[in-house]
């Protein structure tokens, strides 16, 4: 495990007692959601769909309907969260659009569902939610190495990659207003079983979200604004 990743670095154990997870109706998001509520902890999450929201209601979890990609309905999220104070926050709303092999240009219909999910939907989200961290609170980005320009080694997906590359610039500035605020990174997943990644991924959805779970409890200050695999080793930009 990388060395800004290792508990026993922490000046002092961290535990959160409360999370929140924006874009959590299926995936990685929802097994997020239930492992911290096995674990204890009050969760609310966010979908935007009456079956997502059922599904966080069965679990214990308090359920806000929540369109990242509507300015309406991001701008209504502040007054729903007044009064709360969350340790840990995921923002884990994504799509993947075209599967492309090469640089096939996309429609201006699926630039605008992968961009406006994946990029506006944080810049529109995030700022709402300045005033429910808690103190020491850690905000995490469910990013992609596929968003990594420096580990790039071909073209396929680039648009979901452009996208990603994006969101760690988003990252990078959330990082920098929130400094002494909130600890913040973006994280990769890995390559996960779920309706995106599909069947033949490397990884279980409990078995990312276990790992990410753990790397946000066990970052130390200078990971602030970094950019991980779930594993915990630090990926280039």
């Amino acid at each position: 495990m990388d060395e800004h990743l290792n508990p026993a670095t922490a000046t002092a154990p961290w535990a959160p007692r409360s999370a929140l997870v924006l874009g959590a109706s299926r995936g990685i998001g929802l097994a997020l959601v239930r492992q911290y509520r096995e674990a204890g902890l009050a969760v609310t999450a966010t979908a935007r769909d009456e079956a997502g929201l059922a599904r966080l209601q069965a679990l214990g979890a308090r359920a806000l309907k929540l369109d990242v990609t509507q300015t309406t309905s991001a701008a209504g999220l502040a007054w729903q969260l007044d009064g709360e104070a969350f340790d840990a926050v995921w923002f884990a709303a994504g799509v993947y659009g075209p599967n492309t092999r090469g640089l096939q240009a996309p429609t201006a219909a699926d630039f605008d569902a992968v961009m406006r999910t994946n990029v506006l939907g944080a810049m529109l989200v995030m700022p709402q939610l300045v005033d429910a961290l808690a103190p020491g609170a850690r905000v995490a980005l469910l990013s992609s190495r596929m968003g990594s320009i420096g580990a790039r080694t071909h073209s396929g997906g680039w648009l979901y990659r452009a996208s990603k590359a994006a969101l760690n610039s988003v990252l990078a500035d959330l990082a920098l207003a929130w400094q002494g605020r909130a600890l913040c990174v973006a994280v990769h997943p890995g390559w996960v079983r779920t309706d995106m990644g599909g069947p033949e991924a490397d990884l279980e959805v409990d078995h990312s979200a276990a790992d990410l779970r753990a790397l946000l409890a066990g970052l130390v200050p200078d990971a602030h604004g970094g950019f991980f695999d779930h594993s915990g080793a630090r990926l280039p930009w």
